[in-house]
């Protein structure tokens, strides 16, 4: 494959660019032969290239020649030596970069590929299986047809939603840094079980059935959660007492206040 051939050029074969890089393939949205992967690694270069069939190289420049779409999957720390790496680049001018570096705000990626159509994503980990929370926010050179096309790649790993450049920072509270709470959330129900008697395996299949199952539920649904919670609260019952417990611990205010937090600490990390 000559390197003028690549329809989608990934810079990093890391976890998360792997997991778009297999939806995208298993989807066909893209042919193996139409992908490059630039990766620094010589075992993940090989697994890459075995698994998906796709090319692989160790030469970031070469996946920068991709004709249609350049995904950043790298870490944010060596953003700026790759940028500088790429600035030698004859990159092709019509190329949409998408960026899912944490951080790093359109300015500084419009500043390393002016005049290209750019898109800042942040995506979260459920995205490994085909589940995620994405939101994109567009640079100033994207036309109509390049939205759609980050729409689609992104689409390829769960769902999108556009928003403007200054709420990344919420978005990277909530849906960003979300899996860890709800993780927390899955682990202390298992606890709860296991406190009231249950064996720890049961436990948790429970727990992490109960939340998979009623955020399906109010997703399919369209419920809003507080209908949810009165429907299965009975008067007198079981689930007010445990609601009524939940209250007094402030549960609601942590998450919001964890929201807050995690969304401060992307502004500052940003900065």
């Amino acid at each position: 494959m000559t390197d003028s051939t690549a329809k989608l050029g990934l810079i990093g074969g890391g976890v998360m660019g792997e997991a778009i890089l297999s939806r995208l393939v298993e989807q066909q949205i893209y042919q193996p032969t139409e992908v490059m992967v630039s990766e620094p690694q010589p075992q993940r270069r090989e697994t890459l290239a075995q698994q998906y069939g796709v090319a692989v190289t160790d030469q970031n420049s070469q996946a920068a020649t991709a004709t249609e779409v350049l995904l950043l999957a790298i870490k944010p720390q060596i953003f700026q030596t790759v940028a500088t790496e790429l600035s030698t680049v004859a990159m092709p001018s019509q190329t949409l970069i998408i960026s899912i570096l944490a951080g790093i705000p359109l300015a500084q990626l419009e500043a390393a590929f002016p005049y290209h159509p750019v898109v800042r994503v942040m995506p979260n980990t459920p995205a490994l299986v085909g589940a995620g929370m994405s939101a994109i926010a567009a640079g100033n050179h994207l036309l109509p047809h390049h939205l759609q096309q980050a729409k689609q790649i992104l689409t390829a790993v769960g769902e999108v939603v556009e928003v403007p450049e200054r709420l990344m920072d919420a978005v990277t509270g909530l849906s960003g840094s979300g899996p860890g709470y709800v993780a927390i959330v899955i682990e202390a129900l298992a606890d709860g079980g296991v406190a009231a008697g249950l064996p720890r395996a049961i436990a948790s299949q429970l727990a992490l059935q109960t939340v998979l199952g009623t955020a399906q539920l109010l997703q399919q649904s369209g419920m809003h959660p507080a209908e949810l919670k009165d429907r299965v609260t009975s008067p007198g019952g079981t689930t007010i007492a445990g609601i009524a417990q939940l209250e007094q611990a402030g549960l609601r205010s942590a998450f919001i206040q964890a929201v807050q937090a995690a969304s401060q600490r992307s502004q500052e990390l940003g900065q």
